[in-house]
């Protein structure tokens, strides 16, 4: 069904902010048309407040009204730059076959899972939807880029065909469109976060309006977008401290899929990577403190570190708790209380006043300590939580 956008008198339109729709009366040629406000400006193409006849629908038929969405396809790694150049745009998801008759995303998945029957269910939803995005959901019309690493240029252009399924044109990719490229930008003329949002690693996504024109403007005026990136430090820095921040949002949330002895495990790991050698009480109803730390893991050299560990994201320790914990505390003891639910105000008054050394530890604070000491980290520390070391360009 092709979509129209249908301009008309402002003051006629009060009642369709919301984009009403009427189809339009064309049994063999059916159409939605949509009434969309353009400030206060009067487009006199008719008042089509009721159904519309087919004559009315071929007179308004302005494809131009169609706002075009913008695609990132990426050409696998760069592999197939010099396919993609000859004019085309291409999906491949293993032997998923022809999509040319599947119509839902029903269709589309039981092709998918036919081709890629061990895949698992998470991968399987994402190469669906992107398939169905790429099958379905672009248009003749819509704006496409793709990147080429080896040159660090973004391709730019327009999809000029439906989809069809072919082999032997892009690689052994046959999920296949027609663009026509129209332009060629350096990266480098793109601003920090124009860059950021077009490197998603997936394989087709939606592009932001924003990025799309300045891709355009940087394609027509290349000196132009070379003088507004002449400082490029601020932003560079919001962006790394905004990586900072995400990096370690994900790294509490896999902290907190890890269940109770794991937990334990985890804090015992982090005192060994700090230099102490650490004994994780054994399992049972009344086993005292969960993990000792001591130079000589025997808690016979001091200081001896006892560790209370509480794994319970949504419940806050209270200062009972807390105070009942540093009661069992002796001389030469020291006291570290992990709870990823966080701590009241009153027990934190309770660990501040304690005559004995006293660290409480939330969620937050135990994540920065397995950052800090993950380059310390023995093997049973890193089977718990798998972390990668990311490198950032120094100024």
């Amino acid at each position: 069904m092709a979509s129209i956008v249908c301009l008309i008198e402002h003051s006629k339109i009060q009642d369709y902010e919301q984009r009403q729709a009427l189809p339009c009366a064309d049994a063999h040629k059916p159409y939605d048309i949509f009434f969309q406000a353009y400030s206060q400006k009067a487009f006199a193409l008719g008042s089509f407040l009721s159904r519309p006849s087919a004559d009315a629908c071929a007179t308004i038929q302005i494809s131009e009204g169609r706002v075009a969405n913008t695609w990132m396809v990426r050409s696998s790694g760069g592999a197939l730059m010099d396919d993609f150049r000859k004019g085309y745009v291409a999906l491949g998801f293993g032997a998923t076959a022809d999509l040319t008759n599947a119509i839902t995303p029903e269709a589309i998945r039981s092709l998918y899972e036919a081709a890629n029957p061990n895949e698992k269910p998470g991968a399987t939803s994402n190469a669906v939807a992107m398939l169905r995005k790429f099958r379905s959901v672009m248009q003749i019309g819509d704006n496409v880029v793709t990147y080429d690493p080896a040159s660090r240029h973004y391709l730019i252009g327009t999809i000029e065909s439906d989809y069809f399924y072919k082999r032997g044109i892009v690689g052994t990719l046959a999920h296949l469109r027609k663009v026509k490229w129209t332009g060629d930008v350096p990266r480098d003329l793109l601003r920090v976060a124009s860059r950021n949002s077009l490197g998603s690693v997936l394989t087709l996504f939606a592009v932001a309006p924003d990025v799309w024109d300045e891709l355009v403007s940087a394609s027509k005026n290349p000196s132009a977008a070379g003088e507004q990136l002449a400082d490029e430090r601020e932003e560079l820095e919001a962006t790394k401290n905004d990586t900072k921040e995400r990096a370690h949002e994900l790294i509490k949330d896999k902290i907190l899929r890890l269940d109770e002895d794991e937990m334990e495990e985890l804090a015992a790991a982090i005192l060994r990577a700090m230099g102490f050698k650490t004994r994780v009480s054994a399992k049972g109803p009344d086993r005292g403190v969960d993990v000792l730390a001591s130079p000589d893991g025997l808690g016979l050299q001091e200081p001896r570190i006892k560790v209370e560990v509480k794994h319970r994201a949504k419940t806050t320790i209270g200062s009972n708790e807390v105070r009942s914990f540093l009661g069992g505390l002796r001389p030469g003891d020291r006291g570290l209380y992990v709870s990823t639910g966080g701590f009241t105000k009153e027990a934190k008054y309770e660990a501040e006043r304690s005559n004995s050394p006293a660290t409480l530890v939330d969620l937050d604070e135990l994540a920065r300590l397995v950052v800090a000491h993950y380059d310390n980290f023995d093997l049973e520390g890193r089977a718990l939580i798998a972390l990668v070391k990311v490198y950032w360009p120094a100024e």
